[in-house]
């Protein structure tokens, strides 16, 4: 499997760049999971839902399936900050890539998404674990860089410099145990 992060502030286009690199990777007949780094309470059921009332209930785990799809959800029983490797280390075996929103301090390689109209600082300078800058606007960049610079409007081309540099993306969870 191959991994790559996805890094950068909130408001710099993460999401909508993955929603449309993630159409991409599967046209070449790839399998493409995502993780993603949530919020403290965030939730996946609604309130009166089956599974919300088995967690509510004290359910450790709850697996819900149908033919469809299958998702799990834990409760921590005291709070717990899980590592992207530890996230990882629950994904199913036979995917291709994992596209990795958020972790923007993780030890993975990363594409910094950065736009100026954010008004947030770059990390690219600071941050040796990116490994190329996707903006809409290279001329704007502050600080000079060897690192490529892609158009964060061109998934297409965005998918290609992954899959021609895919060498530099393998995983290898012997590196990065999940403990």
């Amino acid at each position: 499997m191959k991994v790559i992060g996805f890094a950068g502030y909130s408001g710099s286009g993460k999401t909508t760049l993955l929603e449309r690199l993630i159409p991409e990777l599967k046209q070449r007949g790839l399998r493409v999971s995502v993780v993603k780094h949530a919020h403290h309470n965030f939730d996946v059921d609604h309130p009166g839902k089956d599974s919300w009332r088995h967690r509510q209930a004290g359910a450790f785990e709850v697996v819900i399936a149908s033919d469809r799809r299958l998702a799990l959800m834990r409760e921590f029983e005291v709070p717990t900050q899980l590592n992207v490797h530890q996230m990882i280390a629950e994904l199913h075996d036979g995917v291709d890539w994992v596209l990795v929103e958020g972790f923007k301090f993780s030890d993975l390689h990363k594409i910094e998404v950065w736009r100026p109209s954010a008004g947030k600082p770059v990390q690219y300078p600071d941050d040796v674990f990116i490994t190329a800058i996707a903006t809409d606007a290279p001329q704007a960049l502050p600080a000079a860089t060897l690192r490529p610079v892609l158009d964060v409007n061109d998934p297409a081309a965005i998918a290609q410099w992954l899959l021609d540099n895919g060498h530099r993306f393998d995983y290898d969870p012997t590196l990065h145990p999940a403990d």
